[in-house]
């Protein structure tokens, strides 16, 4: 397999990771989804800002801002391991429901990085799983509110659970609907707006179509395991964070789902750790990782407050 070129960095050494596990190639992240506090990427950020000052809430209080991607560069950084968490997101968590505590935690982080403050909104991952540690089956749907959610930069998302239950959330803003952003606002088709588009549309969610677990296999573990044995561990489901297959209403995924769904679209390759953001087709059963079929094992996450 010929292994793609690097991307550019700008503030981390430009040369390509390769896993050593798999052979997938690994792609530095992107100084675009750096905290948008950030002298070395405020440029490229304030580029992205709307004119206007539409994150500000009406009442004084705190911006809005209660959904986003979790960026390749903040995975890479929490995790401390440059091909990312892969479907073990405990991140220090032990015990029953380990998996699903450390996801939030993940989020909490992320979202307080970029905004000071936002992590006591309560973050939650969009991720279903198997067990809550009391036997009860979880579904992402039932762990994210009401909403309404919002953007980095104060732009809708979705106002109700019902609008999240579609292929795209119908109402969202024109901007991100079809390239949903990342913690920094960023479209996260492009993370560093300088340097074009990549492949990276594959995301954790363990969920149907209606945000309800999908199967037994389809969570990692309840995303405690990344060692990409898929007779152990199964293969996660995931959604696109921008549509295959020629958007709302094209041809469906493999896998059973449609291309274009933010939630359910296709099984991935395993759950090893692995980042592949070069165009390289489907996911790629030899390489049983989360990023095998264009990704790095990203995932979604909602406040609680908008």
């Amino acid at each position: 397999m010929k292994y793609p070129s690097p991307i550019r960095v700008s503030s981390f050494v430009a040369l390509a990771f390769v896993c050593a596990a798999c052979g997938t190639a690994v792609q530095p992240p992107s100084d675009a989804s750096m905290d948008a506090s950030s002298p070395s990427d405020s440029a490229a950020v304030d580029s992205a800002v709307p004119t206007g000052d539409s994150s500000v809430a009406s009442d004084g209080a705190q911006p809005r801002f209660s959904f986003f991607v979790t960026s390749l560069r903040a995975l890479v950084e929490l995790s401390g391991n440059p091909q990312g968490f892969g479907g073990d997101l405990r991140f220090g968590e032990t015990g029953a429901n380990a998996g699903l505590r450390g996801a939030d935690k993940i989020c909490t982080a992320i979202a307080e990085r970029s905004m000071p403050g936002s992590g006591a909104k309560g973050w939650r991952a969009f991720l279903s799983a198997t067990n809550d540690g009391n036997g009860n089956v979880v579904h992402a749907i039932d762990r994210v509110g009401n909403g309404p959610w919002y953007d980095r930069l104060g732009r809708l998302v979705a106002n109700s659970r019902a609008e999240l239950l579609n292929t795209r959330p119908p109402n969202a803003d024109p901007a991100i609907i079809n390239d949903f952003p990342n913690e920094d606002g960023v479209p996260n088709h492009a993370p560093d707006p300088g340097m074009g588009q990549v492949d990276n549309h594959d995301m954790l969610t363990g969920s149907n179509a209606m945000g309800q677990l999908y199967s037994m296999t389809a969570t990692c573990r309840d995303w405690t395991s990344a060692l990409g044995n898929t007779a152990m561990e199964g293969r996660p489901r995931v959604g696109h964070s921008w549509p295959r297959g020629g958007g709302p209403g094209g041809p469906g995924g493999p896998g059973g789902g449609s291309g274009a769904h933010w939630i359910s679209s296709l099984d991935e390759a395993g759950c090893a750790a692995g980042i592949n953001l070069i165009e390289m087709g489907p996911p790629i059963l030899s390489m049983p990782t989360v990023g095998s079929g264009g990704g790095y094992g990203g995932f979604y996450c909602f406040a609680l407050q908008p």
